[in-house]
């Protein structure tokens, strides 16, 4: 099937068109996450905080139609000031969507795309579908693959089980084997839960090693304990991560990381807080003052304010009867957005690392400072340890690149302290018992 052409735009349904005066709390870009499969998956992790949104929408079928794909990626292209477009897909599971169903969108993106527009195809995937022809579309068209990996088999296995409550490890290894072989661009997104929060390193060194990622996200499993599936109540599940042990793991990967992985692997966290000390806007949304500017779209057109707040009373309105872009601009995500900063508590406010941290996400606020006032992170005792723990070497980290240098020469930093001199971290320890460089 042939898309765009001027013989079928005329049968194509009216959808919403651009605003003639485009809002002025219009952000010039953000971020969707689209679900053509809304949560519909393959495979039923227990941890699965989407999977519950089926009860949202009873008797669906759970799948993006051909007049909604256009939709949606028109106004996404055309909502864009920015030169750069992410074009991002998730569930669920998105592959089961097929593969003609992206042939569709990339042959829309080519008929809507703006001269000077470039466009980044992203796709979150547990693996377990992957095929040689899904990997010819992706290497062809330049996606980046996230494929969700929880560390070696044991560690995965705990909780990422399909609706049989097999395993799934080795099936998502064949889908990362075939991204591989296709030289697609990969990278791991790590959940990190009650399973593994306390194998760091095992699970670092797997992925680095064992099956050689270069991009490793680590997110934190903080799962309400509730029968609605909302963020609501103020207790967790025992799958979830638990407060000091999320610092503690992110302190032994940094410190694994900065010690010889510094310009070769990237972890998300670890760039978002070198922007921070450089006093620039953090890449993860989870650490900006506000929020607001990544929603989610389901596979009937509704927006949602957040991916982790698909809720009735984050839904914005539907794409097909209201523009993307008026409703990024509405009074209600914007004060979604606002109320991210306009919420912190007085002893966040007075934080000593609130300019790395800013709350974290506000899906994770749900626990009392200790003075009694509501609206603390849950995991602020691991961020708070985690951001004071890295200072020292964020600051030379920052230092190095305000001098035009590179940010990896803090390991050469680190390698020329003698072994019974202090540390240039500032933990007061010797560097032989502190960070100590890896050699070949």
């Amino acid at each position: 099937m042939t898309l765009g052409t001027k013989d079928d735009a005329a049968a194509r349904p009216a959808t919403p068109a651009l605003p003639s005066v485009r809002p002025p709390t219009a952000p010039a870009g953000f971020h969707v996450l689209a679900k053509p499969t809304g949560p519909i998956c393959n495979l039923d992790c227990e941890y699965c905080f989407f999977l519950s949104k089926e009860a949202l929408y009873p008797g669906d079928r759970f799948r993006m139609g051909d007049d909604l794909l256009d939709t949606y990626i028109r106004q996404l292209l055309e909502s864009h000031t920015t030169p750069e477009v992410t074009i991002a897909w998730q569930g669920g599971e998105p592959t089961l969507m097929g593969v003609d169903h992206f042939r569709r969108a990339i042959e829309l993106v080519e008929q809507y795309r703006r001269p000077g527009q470039t466009v980044e195809h992203t796709i979150q995937t547990n693996g377990t579908l992957l095929t040689d022809e899904w990997c010819e579309l992706l290497a062809e068209h330049h996606f980046l693959v996230g494929i969700s990996i929880d560390g070696p088999p044991a560690l995965h296995d705990r909780y990422r089980v399909d609706k049989k409550g097999r395993p799934t490890y080795d099936r998502v290894v064949r889908g990362l084997d075939l991204l591989k072989q296709h030289r697609v661009d990969w990278n791991v997104l790590c959940t990190v839960n009650a399973a593994n929060q306390h194998a760091p390193l095992d699970v670092y060194r797997f992925f680095r090693d064992d099956l050689g990622a270069r991009h490793i996200q680590f997110i934190p499993i903080v799962e309400r304990d509730n029968d609605t599936g909302f963020q609501e109540g103020d207790t967790v599940t025992d799958r979830s991560v638990d407060p000091e042990a999320w610092g503690r793991f992110m302190i032994a990967v940094f410190d694994e990381w900065v010690t010889g992985d510094v310009g070769t692997v990237f972890v998300p966290h670890f760039d978002a807080a070198l922007a921070s000390w450089l006093g620039m806007p953090p890449s993860l949304c989870i650490f900006g003052e506000t929020c607001g500017n990544a929603v989610a779209l389901e596979h009937n057109g509704d927006l949602y304010s957040c991916d982790h707040f698909v809720e009735p009373e984050h839904l914005l309105g539907n794409i097909t009867r209201t523009h993307m872009v008026e409703l990024l601009a509405s009074p209600q995500q914007r004060a979604f957005g606002d109320a991210k900063r306009d919420t912190l508590p007085a002893y966040c406010r007075g934080c000593e690392v609130r300019f790395a941290c800013n709350g974290e996400c506000p899906k994770n606020r749900f626990t009392l400072t200790p003075d009694g006032e509501p609206g603390l992170n849950y995991l602020c005792a691991g961020y708070k340890n985690f951001f004071t723990h890295i200072d020292g070497l964020m600051r030379i980290m920052a230092d190095l690149l305000r001098r035009n240098r590179y940010a990896d020469e803090v390991v050469t930093v680190l390698a020329q302290a003698g072994r019974n001199d202090p540390c240039p971290c500032g933990s007061g320890r010797k560097a032989k018992q502190c960070h100590t460089v890896r050699t070949a």
